[in-house]
């Protein structure tokens, strides 16, 4: 009840706006700017300064949602802009010499949830069209909907620009020009606005309304009627022009007065108080003083416009206009078409029929406008002050005060209507002005009267002194000052003074104007905050109780805020303080802030109230407030069953059963044992979960404060309800109401009877215990006596009165144990949701058999629909704490853990048929499983329920037997699940959602190629071709090709394999990763194709689900998805696994190769299309240029590939085998020779010393011949390196060199040893070869002779070593 500062809005981006208003200063301030801060006698440190912006910048935030720079740095900037905000706070302008940002309102949703109110960037540029001009002035002005539905909103904003050139211009919220005109050749000094406002008493003038703009020495008023039409056609024809595409029309120029202002040295801001009218005696005054005795008096006065001007030589002058004395300007441009417009021209924009294009305007529009002369206005009087200079004047809402600021640090208050001053302020140089008009509320007088008086307005000045950072706020006339605020020293106060244009008496009926009256924006946080004064601090102390009951108040709350006060001391001042307040309002908040207070005791509580309510009752029935009352009553009421529950709790009293029967206990015993195992082993693992932080304040077993029973409770009537609110608050207040019970350390009959009595509904009384039943379900698994109480609390709720209704038909659903299921299929905890449906089962049994008794008298066991939901309940519960027991299994150290994901069956029903092996198929992921392991747990499905556990290692045995023991523990668990899902986790349908699951995480991070591999092989484990043919094509379509282009557009353009910068550049991810990736690339489109071979020979699969789970909606799984797709075209997919092997070669052998140059432009086009699609494929004899490269580039592999053999067997590793058949396999799709293939792999393998190998080889060569002559050279290269090359020639080498015939000798030293891979083979192995040569060779053939030489040779050789 005094005076605040709300915030009810905040700038976003005001680093992006000061960066693009001071772009061109910050690296360059001017000496102008120097100038002034050196002739500044004040510590200048707070304003900080632009000399060097970029070191004060460092390390603030990017945005500027909550700015964190220092108020020195971000604040000063906003002095040097011209800002204006829009009487609805849902436009800014912030400009700057010829810039500006226009920052529009957008609402957001913030981190608690609620909705809030931002301004955030919506235009920027420039709006100067003349050379050199800057904006000098800004005015928003919202204009009126004229809608009849309209309830107060604006229809759209108009931003006008005064600028330094004389012109003032209109602009739309987006930055488009709607109208511009010279009216002056000075600069424009300010822009002032007035709107409609209802009159508060019947002889007010009603005042019209107004755009006024002054000049240095001219003022300027645009008729706000004729001005709303103007603007709204310029806008239409401005839309319809842009929607037509066609050029925008330029309308007439407004219709205006001007008046040259005389008298007056300086003029610097100013003011039009509007239309007055004198009374009589004032016109008799008048005349007499002017005219003497003698002087003859009109009529009827006349009406006159009041404008005040603030300035130098008078400080304030006065000036009054007589109404009709001027007529309304046009500018020439207007005279030319004058003769063709109607007079409403100066009413309205009706009559612009007469506009001309812009084509046949461009010889006046080159020329500048002319000027026309002002009407000279003298000043009628004002306040004359040699030395003091004014510099802004802000007038009253209601238009009877002023407030004038000056350069000798004053604030003046000015008697409009009398032209005196009547108060000033000191001390207050370079204050910022505002007002804030409040009405009296609806019943505030303090004497009631029979005949209703008139609401009262009081007048408040807010006055912002930034040399001091504070905001005053001051009752007027003479008033106190009624409220203080400390901001920051570089805020904006902004007062706009009007509000919407375009309303009068008949529209404004019944409207709501969403007008703030005073903003003051701080740029160092970007809020915008807004002054709340009540309409008491306007009365005078001695005459209003309000004051003393405010007094009292805060004498109250300053008691509640002291911690070392004794509760009896507290009771007493608080109980004193309350009887003592008068005013109903002030007593309900005094109380309800003491209730709400939480050092206080519930036994002060109670008797506080108690006595205020027995103070009520004395009094007068008509004379109390019903609402106090009301509050009273129902408080104690509330305080009264809190000291009772917690007096019951504190009792220690036991739970007795008297509600459950025996046969009722060991139906739930029996129930209990069936699910003991699975029970047992989820409390293991959720018990042994990763440890959290936690208060002890937020702990449901921390005793319930009185204050949140009393905020989450509400009493109506007779009748308790328990108030909506978060989880943790119904689990708390739950806990506090039954937690007592379900441990048994409660009277559990005689708190249900407590309770009832109070009158809260059994409906909202079982949400309590479920809550607190669901959400503590750790608790209540370490309690097994607790299903026991939990039972009887079902039963001793469910006999109360309205809650099973007496008419309810057995075979319809009961509202009451419906509500029980919907808690239990909704909730995330397993356990203790399966705990209470099976109690809960019992207990409806038990309900369902007393009421068919009493109904049909008969001995048969009654069948009803109710049970048919429970049993299907049951077992959903029971499947999903068997799916959560799985999922809790904690992740292998090393492996991408995450928190555990929780399950319900509601979540399960609606997360569609693929919902349970969605769910799967993350664990697995998350236990990094490889397909071969889930493989092998998956064949224990069709093994006997009964196999009994693996025996447990010996504690020697290591690391490696306790992850065996896990993994077998994790194996029992998934067959177990499966077991209860056999068709939503048949393995189909679980590898097809592995696969799915690894592809997602492996295109998150495309860096882990393991994860694409590990889907392609989980994909081969899919037995059904149908569904493996349709997951590929969404694998390939969805993720794959995009990454698979790239990468042939990459090779092909660098013409090789690609740098690991250039993979990243262009594909997302590295060579490693990008040679793994076109490896499964090459294995999808292998089982893209085996799988549409197979299609044809199986029948598609039957998808199909579990009964208890036939009610399952949601999206498709991904095996229904796989089923829907289409087929794809074979020799297509052929021709993309084609491209994939030879992108595959080269990045693993990183050869030079240009991937797409290998095939011709059909070739070419058929790449990367869509692989259903009929495609114009290659066929027939290809080029032999291309088969020439081709053939090239698969010898190369082969050399990479022995290369690797040779480093495989030098090294630790062994060598991948299946590259010379893949190498075979390609070239005959490439029409390449194998026989050639073949025969440079045998002399590959020779070549690098793999003459075994190479052997296997050789006998699939078809043209012996010529391998023969390859082979021989090579056996000569090896001959010759043992003779001549060795660098310790021994004596027998040299006689055998002598004594070979000189033919080989010669032959043998042309030979170049150095193409040898690996020239020191055992002469055993080239004796083997030149044995090979000889059989191969045929007898005729010219070189045979030569390999017969060779074979002595080497004989030789051997006989010598």
């Amino acid at each position: 009840m005094s005076c605040c500062l709300l915030e009810f809005c905040r700038v976003q981006e005001l680093k992006a706006v000061r960066e693009f208003l001071f772009q061109n200063h910050q690296n360059n301030p001017s000496l102008e700017d120097k100038k002034t801060e050196n002739e500044l006698a004040w510590d200048n440190s707070d304003w900080g300064s632009w000399d060097n912006p970029e070191a004060k910048e460092d390390g603030s935030g990017t945005t500027m949602g909550v700015e964190e720079d220092s108020a020195a740095v971000s604040a000063p900037w906003l002095q040097d802009c011209v800002v204006s905000l829009s009487p609805c706070s849902d436009l800014m302008v912030v400009a700057k010499d010829h810039k500006a940002v226009f920052l529009s309102a957008k609402w957001r949703t913030d981190d608690g949830g609620q909705e809030e109110m931002t301004l955030a960037v919506s235009w920027s540029g420039t709006l100067s069209t003349e050379e050199g001009e800057s904006v000098s002035s800004v005015i928003c002005i919202p204009l009126a909907s004229q809608k009849r539905s309209s309830t107060g909103r604006p229809d759209w904003t108009c931003i006008v620009v005064g600028f330094s050139s004389g012109y003032v211009r209109f602009y739309t919220e987006s930055g488009v020009l709607l109208l511009a005109q010279l009216l002056n050749e000075d600069p424009v000094l300010r822009l002032r606005c007035r709107t409609y406002e209802i009159p508060r008493h019947p002889g007010v003038t009603e005042q019209h309304e107004e755009l006024s703009i002054l000049y240095p020495a001219a003022l300027v008023t645009i008729d706000g009627f004729s001005l709303f039409q103007s603007l709204r056609a310029c806008r239409n024809q401005v839309a319809r022009a842009a929607a037509a595409g066609s050029e925008v029309v330029h309308p007439p120029p407004l219709a205006y007065k001007k008046w040259g202002l005389q008298d007056m040295d300086t003029i610097v801001d100013h003011s039009s108080v509007g239309i007055m009218t004198l009374c009589v005696f004032d016109q008799m005054k008048n005349a007499s003083i002017l005219g003497g005795f003698h002087a003859s008096v009109k009529g009827s006065p006349p009406a006159m416009s009041q404008y005040i001007t603030v300035g130098g030589g008078p400080y304030t002058g006065f000036y009054y206009a007589i109404e009709g004395s001027s007529q309304p300007l046009l500018s020439h441009v207007a005279l030319a078409v004058a003769s063709k417009l109607t007079s409403a021209l100066f009413s309205a924009a009706s009559g612009w029929l007469g506009w001309k294009k812009q084509s046949e305007e461009e010889p006046t529009q080159k020329q500048k406008p002319k000027v026309e002369p002002a009407t000279p206005l003298a000043v009628r009087f004002g306040l004359p002050d040699s030395r003091r200079h004014g510099e802004f004047i802000c007038l009253s809402p209601c238009n009877t005060l002023a407030g004038v600021t000056d350069d000798f640090g004053r604030v003046t208050l000015l008697d409009v209507g009398r032209g005196i001053a009547i108060r000033m302020w000191k001390g207050y140089r370079d204050a910022q002005l505002g007002w804030v008009q409040v009405s009296e509320g609806r019943g505030e007088r303090e004497s009631s009267p029979s005949a209703p008086l008139p609401r009262r307005h009081a007048q408040f000045l807010v006055i912002y002194a930034p040399r001091r950072g504070i905001l005053e706020v001051w009752g007027t006339q003479q008033g106190p000052r009624v409220g203080a605020f400390t901001v920051g020293k570089h805020c904006r106060l902004l007062y706009a003074g009007y509000r919407l244009m375009g309303v009068n008496s008949v529209t404004s009926q019944g409207w709501l104007l969403h007008t703030q009256q005073v903003c003051l924006f701080d740029p160092a946080t970007g809020a915008l905050r807004t002054v709340t004064v009540p309409f008491h601090l306007a009365l005078s102390d001695k005459k209003s109780e309000r004051a003393k009951d405010m007094h009292l108040l805060k004498r109250l709350t300053t008691l509640l805020k002291s911690r070392e006060v004794e509760p009896d001391i507290l009771e007493s001042e608080a109980q004193s303080v309350l009887l003592d307040i008068k005013h109903p309002a002030i007593k309900k908040q005094a109380l309800e802030s003491l209730l709400a207070n939480k050092n206080a005791p519930v036994s002060c509580l109670t008797n506080i109230t108690r006595v205020l309510l027995a103070s009520l009752k004395e009094q007068d029935p008509e004379a109390v407030d019903e609402v106090l009352f009301q509050l009273c009553s129902s408080q104690l009421k509330l305080l009264q069953l809190y000291t009772d529950i917690q007096q019951l709790h504190s009792t220690g009293e036991a739970t007795t059963d008297t509600h459950t029967e025996p046969t009722e206990v060991a139906g739930i015993e029996e129930e209990l044992a069936r699910v003991s195992p699975t029970l047992q082993r989820y409390a293991e693992l959720t018990s042994g979960s990763r440890p959290s932080v936690s208060f002890a304040q937020d702990s449901p077993d921390a005793s319930l404060p009185v204050r949140s029973f009393l905020s989450q409770m509400e009493c109506e009537g007779e009748e308790i309800r328990v108030v909506p609110g978060p989880n943790a608050d119904w689990t708390q207040l739950g806990s506090f109401l039954f937690w007592g019970c379900l441990t048994g350390e409660s009277p559990l009959q005689k708190v249900c009877n407590t309770l009832h009595k109070t009158g809260i509904s059994p409906q909202q009384l079982l949400s309590l215990l479920l809550s607190v039943w669901l959400h503590r379900e750790k608790e209540v698994l370490k309690k097994p006596e607790a299903v026991r109480h939990l039972h009887t609390l079902l039963t001793a709720l469910s006999s109360m009165k309205g809650a099973v209704e007496e008419s309810w038909d057995m075979q319809c659903v009961s509202p009451w144990w419906q509500q029980v299921r919907s808690a239990c299929v909704q909730s995330h905890s397993s356990a203790a949701a399966l705990l209470a449906a099976i109690v809960a089962h019992r207990a409806a049994k038990a309900n369902i058999t007393i009421l068919a008794e009493t109904k049909f008298q008969s001995e048969w066991e009654a069948v009803s629909l109710e049970l048919e939901q429970w049993a299907v309940c049951v077992r959903q519960l029971e499947d999903v704490l068997s799916l959560q027991t799985l999922l809790c299994v904690p992740p292998r150290q090393g492996t991408p853990g995450s928190a555990t994901p929780h399950c319900s069956v509601k979540a399960l029903l609606e997360g569609g048929r693929g919902g349970i092996a969605d769910s799967l198929a993350k664990w697995v992921f998350r236990q990094d499983l490889a397909p071969e392991r889930l493989k092998d747990m998956l064949q224990r499905r069709g093994e006997a329920e009964s196999t009994e556990q693996p025996s447990q290692p010996a504690q020697g045995e290591g690391e490696k037997s306790q992850e065996d023991a896990d993994f077998n523990r994790a194996a029992e668990l998934l067959v177990s699940v499966c077991q209860r899902f056999p068709d939503s986790l048949s393995p189909d349908l679980l590898f097809a959602h592995c696969c799915w699951e690894y592809v997602v995480q492996w295109n998150k991070d495309p860096e882990e190629g393991r994860y694409l591999c590990w889907a392609v092989e989980h994909l081969k484990l899919v037995s059904s071709p149908h569904i493996q043919l349709g997951i590929s094509s969404m694998i390939w379509n969805t993720f794959i090709v995009k990454c698979f282009s790239a990468a042939a557009f990459l090779m092909e353009k660098v013409g090789k394999a690609p740098k690991d910068r250039l993979c990243r550049r262009d594909v997302g991810m590295g060579d490693c990763a990008m040679t793994s990736f076109l490896g499964s690339c090459v294995q999808l489109l292998q089982i893209l194709m085996e799988a549409d071979s197979g299609v044809e020979e199986v029948t598609p699969p039957e998808l199909c689900v579990e009964e208890v789970w036939g009610g399952a909606e949601g999206p498709a799984s991904i095996a229904e998805l796989a089923l829907e797709q289409k087929g794809v075209h074979y020799p297509l997919v052929q021709h993309h696994y084609l491209l994939a092997s030879l992108l595959h070669t080269a990045m693993t052998f990183s050869l030079r190769v240009k991937p797409l140059s290998l095939f011709d432009s059909k070739g070419k086009n058929a790449f990367f299309r869509e692989l259903s699609s009929i495609q114009l494929m290659p066929s027939g004899d290809m080029d032999p240029g291309l088969v020439s490269l081709r053939q090239e580039f698969l010898l190369r592999v082969l050399t990479g590939w022995v290369t690797t053999q040779r480093e495989a067997v030098e090294g630790p590793g062994s060598g991948d085998n299946t590259w010379p058949s893949l190498c075979l396999d390609l070239g005959l799709l490439l029409q390449v020779n194998p026989d050639l293939l073949r025969r440079h792999l045998v002399c590959e393998l020779y070549n690098q010393g793999l003459d075994p190998r190479a052997e296997q080889v050789m006998f699939e060569v078809e043209d012996k011949d010529m391998l023969g002559s390859q082979l021989l050279v090579l056996t000569g290269q090896r001959l010759s390196y043992s003779l001549l090359h060795t660098q310790t020639q021994t004596q027998p080498a040299m006689e055998l060199l002598a004594r070979l015939p000189p033919t080989l000798c010669t032959w043998l030293k042309a030979m170049d040893p150095s193409e040898l891979g690996c020239p020191l083979v055992p002469l055993s192995q080239t004796s083997r070869l030149v044995s090979r040569l000889i059989e191969i060779l045929p007898e005729n053939h010219g070189q045979y002779s030569l390999a017969l030489h060779l074979l002595e040779a080497v004989e030789d050789l051997q006989r010598e070593d």
